[in-house]
Formats: structure tokens, sequence, C-alpha cells
């Protein structure tokens, strides 16, 4: 029963980060290609002070939660941690080596959060759920 449930939320997570790498890796925003016609404009999810910088809080929570949980199976989500981690700073500074993408700190910042709050959040939960 459980491999039934992490199984599908397994692919879900590396399909995740295949769409990861390639929206981080491209270079322009096929987002703003799709929605505006435009590789130079980036979509806002949220009207918020730090602009676009909050699509990638979103989305390094979300694929950072799907991690773990995945993980949770083989009690080694540390290393997934470290991992997302590590993967949200490097592919914000391969910005400065891809044409038509910008190195943002703020971008930097919010991977950083996004991946941070997850891992905390998931460690709660489960110091929660074994009292």
């Amino acid at each position: 029963m459980k491999n039934t449930i992490f199984k599908p939320l397994e692919y879900l997570y590396y399909f995740s980060l295949l769409i990861l790498f390639i929206l981080h890796l491209f270079p322009g925003s096929l987002i703003g290609y799709l929605l505006y016609g435009n590789l130079g404009q980036q979509p806002n999810l949220i009207s918020n002070p730090i602009g676009t910088s909050i699509n990638h809080l979103i989305f390094f929570f979300y694929l950072t939660t799907l991690g773990l949980l995945v993980r949770l199976k083989y009690q080694n989500f540390l290393n997934s941690f470290i991992f997302l981690f590590f993967l949200s700073v490097l592919l914000e500074l391969a910005h400065l080596l891809i044409p038509n993408r910008a190195f943002e700190y703020y971008d930097l910042f919010a991977n950083s959060i996004g991946v941070a709050t997850a891992y905390l959040l998931i460690n709660i939960f489960l110091k929660l759920k074994i009292k």
C-alpha cells in the first residue's frame, strides 16, 4: 500500500526536477513566452513586493516538500535537503552564464527560503507525529 502512494509521488518529483532544469537553464523565460509571447517577460503568480522571486519560493517549496515526502520511506531526507539547497544556489548562479538570464539575489534568497521552509515544516510535522 505504501509503495503505491510513494511511486507516483516519486515520478512527480523527478518530473518536477526536469521542469526545474528546463525553466532555469533555458536562455529566456519559457513561461513568459507561452503566456505573453515574450521571452524577456517573467510572469508574476502573486502580486507582491519581491516581484517574480515569489515564483521561485513557491516552486522550491513545492519541490522540496515533494522530495522530502518521497525520501521519508528511506529515512534519509537530510541528503535530499542538502541536494535541493545546493541545487537552488547552483541554478541561480548559472544565470550568470546563460544568455538572456540574470542572476538576482532576491531569487537566490527565495530559492533558499523555499527549500529551508519546507524542510523545517516537514521536521516539525515528523516530531509532532512521533509524540
